[in-house]
């Protein structure tokens, strides 16, 4: 019986609304029992184009069948309750016998058993929910009726293991009960593969449709420009002294978002706006991920009800939160991607047809540069592309151990569905018995810990787990998400230093010396989660980065940006490049601003010492990895030892000698033979993979994280990982968990193919070498972003002025 669409379309001219072409084509294709992907804008009724086909087929079709019917997994909990209000309204107003439920890590205990005891027809809920619920004996009968699922915000999931829980949830869910299954993506540049990730090989048999909508979104992107430029740009400079500029922006507009790259950016910025504006207190609020959840969800509401002008957030509202009354976005300082940033210009306009406004504020003045790459790229609709996950083991043998929780497995049965996985596709009958093997005994190297035989085997070659206590710790661990752990720096005395992330300490070997808390300090060792070190009198030394470094140029944003700096020898009307004139005449004068066949080395001596920097202009994660491997590559024909120093346009080597002419102009420097080999010898890659395997442990259930209240102390929890580390370092080298910490340590801490590609383009151009009296406006920044680790704020404050006066002298 084909569905009968003719109430909903009533309902939205009741609303004044139009039916868009996509979401009719949606609810067709959807009708027809086909599966796909929906690709539209942020705020262009999305939501309605699946819940008006489910609603249509549950309410016309489904009336004898009870229990759970569709299926809406969503990656964020605060994005449910939006979800739920839309379906609410519809069956509200349309006077629907259909009920809808929420089933998060926010949901109460009686909530739970109520849903037990009866499901309802429309179930929202995040991928970890997902896997509990197929944790949960009897869980086939609980989905047997399930006629759709939809994943929301698929381009947020894909690429990361939490998008790997979805697939595999959903190859049980299509035995069950072959349900329809949709995706829906905002901004995504790999459309036609994030479809074939979600359908799984299924992708090449089952009916599909992709849907893009062709909604004229428009995004005005409007740089913040300062009434003056400083020739020498550094990090901060701008930033707080255009809090003035947004005043104006903030008081003329109905409410508006502030974004801001770190926690710390946005606490600083709502300080200091209050600070300066007092007026504001009542009308400002703040928002991200480490404030009090109450205190988030009151925010939220107060938006939505437009009871405050303006919130300073981070990515925690870079998602849904469907707040249609948000007018204006500012964008603190570059978002490093082209997609984050179009999503965050979406949440201005939020509604079909009206236009996103978004406001970008540099924080230094060559930022401006990323903003001619911004509007290029929103021009353009040059989007990022996001990479899926292949053999994941740890998410494996977690997904089989959930299933032998409820009503255990037969491995042949599973195998062939694991096997249909876009993630798993490849996955060999040697490497599926070793997954079976451990859930069993621990495999090789761990049979004699009793600890890791959870799983037995009935006489009907079932695979179960029989032991209350193992199923319920298993059940507390489901999921992939793994906090960053944080390290305590300390003398050997065992006087407290400060914290330092583990990420920059992991590539640290002993004998390093870093600055960190003003100090100059030699790592000594790593001991559980302490680092010990002792104070040094080295002048060079490594700078870690705060927790803003940690975000880098995409790969697209980082081409847009060398096309505008290639471009930038050529004048143009854009009020951008006439902010950037100074700086531009002044690099050309001391340097030059390189064309698109040469490769910039730029080589002057200051107090310090002598400083060669280069620029690839690949963002800061490649330069971390280049930085260490030329250094790496100079060192095997120049006895000599450096600080690195790196930003998105480049990295800085700083000695106290000078690198022979013949060995930086060599190209042998950018050579990708051996890259692997010398990477793991550059960095230090074994302490990296070592930190890697500790989330891989917690999700693949080698280590227990703790049970609420009473979490493990994050020392154990490494030190437990890192002794499973080592013996299968010593004693089982070929396991597929040991190898793949080294292969995600490679392939997404050090980005290694898109290093690649940078040295294969660098080989390919001509090295052009400058030998500057002083800092170029380009390297200013790096120069400037070592110092500020060595200095606080206000001395470093005073020593750039200080550098700047003797510069412009």
């Amino acid at each position: 019986m084909p569905l009968d669409f003719s109430p909903f379309h009533k309902w939205f001219e009741t609303k004044k609304w139009s039916v868009f072409e996509f979401q009719q084509q949606t609810w067709n294709a959807y009708a027809q029992g086909k599966n796909g992907l929906v690709n539209a804008p942020t705020g262009s009724g999305k939501t309605y184009s699946l819940w008006v086909p489910i609603l249509a087929e549950i309410s016309q079709q489904s009336q004898n069948q009870k229990g759970l019917k569709a299926l809406w997994i969503t990656p964020l909990r605060a994005l449910a309750v939006d979800i739920k209000a839309s379906a609410e309204r519809l069956i509200r107003e349309l006077n629907l016998d259909i009920s809808v439920g929420i089933r998060n890590g926010d949901t109460s205990t009686t909530e739970r058993q109520k849903q037990k005891r009866k499901m309802p027809d429309l179930l929202i809920t995040t991928p970890e929910s997902m896997h509990l619920l197929l944790a949960t004996k009897d869980y086939p009968k609980l989905f047997k009726n399930c006629k759709a699922v939809v994943v929301d915000e698929w381009h947020e999931l894909l690429g990361t293991k939490r998008g790997v829980l979805v697939e595999v949830a959903l190859s049980r869910l299509k035995t069950i009960s072959l349900p329809k299954i949709w995706g829906i993506s905002a901004t995504i540049g790999n459309l036609e593969e994030a479809l074939h990730v979600l359908l799984g090989e299924d992708y090449f048999a089952f009916e599909k449709e992709m849907v893009i909508a062709n909604i004229r979104k428009t995004i005005e992107v409007k740089s913040i420009l300062p009434n003056k430029v400083e020739r020498f740009p550094w990090r901060g400079h701008l930033g707080l002294h255009l809090l003035d500029e947004i005043i104006p922006i903030l008081k003329s507009s109905k409410s508006s978002l502030i974004f801001t790259n770190t926690r710390s950016q946005c606490e600083i910025w709502f300080q200091k706006i209050l600070e300066k504006y007092p007026e504001f207190a009542g009308d400002l609020a703040m928002h991200h991920s480490s404030i009090d959840k109450k205190m988030r969800v009151w925010v939220e509401d107060a938006l939505r009800n437009d009871n405050i002008k303006a919130v300073v957030c981070t990515s925690s509202l870079d998602l849904g939160v469907d707040f249609a009354p948000v007018e204006t976005i500012i964008q603190i300082g570059g978002p490093k991607g082209v997609a984050r940033f179009m999503q965050r210009a979406g949440r201005s306009g939020h509604r079909p047809g009206e236009p996103s406004r978004i406001y970008f504020l540099p924080t230094h003045a060559i930022e401006l540069v990323e903003a001619l790459a911004l509007q290029k790229a929103v021009k353009e609709k040059t989007v990022e592309e996001r990479l899926p996950y292949i053999n994941c083991f740890d998410v494996l043998v977690q997904y089989l151990t959930t299933l032998a929780i409820s009503e255990g497995f037969y491995p042949a049965q599973i195998y062939e569905e694991i096997k249909s996985t876009f993630c798993f596709q490849d996955l060999s009958q040697e490497a599926w018995l070793w997954a079976l093997d451990y859930i069993t005994t621990g495999g090789s190297s761990l049979k004699t810990y009793n600890d890791y035989h959870k799983i037995v085997i009935d006489e009907d070659n079932r695979y179960i787990i029989k032991n209350k206590g193992i199923a319920m710790r298993h059940r507390l661990q489901i999921g992939s998400i793994v906090s960053d752990a944080v390290l305590k720096v300390k003398y050997l005395s065992g006087k407290y230093v400060g914290s330092v992330e583990e990420w920059f300490i992991s590539k640290l070997k002993p004998g390093d010396v870093f600055t960190f808390a003003g100090k100059t300090l030699e790592l000594i060792r790593i001991k559980h989660m302490d680092v010990q070190v002792k104070k040094s009198s080295s002048k060079t030394s490594k700078v870690p980065a705060w927790m803003g470094g940690r975000m880098t140029l995409s790969s697209q944003l980082s081409d847009g940006l060398r096309a505008i700096m290639y471009s930038l020898k050529h004048k143009t009307d854009s009020p951008e490049y006439k902010s950037l004139e100074p700086i531009l005449i002044q690099q050309q004068k001391e340097s030059i601003i390189p064309e698109p066949s040469e490769f910039l080395i730029e080589i002057f001596e200051t107090k310090e010492g002598f400083h060669h920097v280069f620029y690839p202009f690949e963002g800061r994660f490649v330069h971390e990895a280049m930085a260490s491997l030329v250094a790496y590559r100079i060192s095997l024909n120049q006895p000599i030892s450096f600080s690195l120093a790196y930003n998105d346009y480049g990295f800085e080597l700083l000695s106290d000698q000078k690198i022979d002419k013949d060995i930086v102009n060599d190209k042998n420097l950018w050579d990708n033979k051996n890259l692997n080999t010398d990477l793991y010898k550059s960095l230090n890659a074994t302490e990296m993979a070592r930190r890697k395997f500790r989330d891989i442990a917690v999700i693949s259930g080698l280590v227990f994280s703790g049970y609420p209240g009473k979490a493990l102390k994050a020392k154990h929890l490494q030190s437990g990982s890192q002794l499973i580390f080592e013996v299968f370092r010593d004693y089982e080298p070929e396991n597929p968990l040991f190898l793949q910490a080294y292969k995600e340590t490679f392939e997404y801490s050090l980005e290694e193919g898109r290093l690649y590609k940078a040295l294969t383009r660098i080989a390919n151009q001509e090295n052009v070498i400058r030998k500057c009296s002083f800092p170029t406006p380009f390297s200013f920044p790096i120069i400037t972003d070592r110092l500020r680790e060595k200095l606080s704020s206000e001395t470093l404050e005073d020593r750039i002025k200080k550098m700047i006066a003797e510069m412009n002298a």
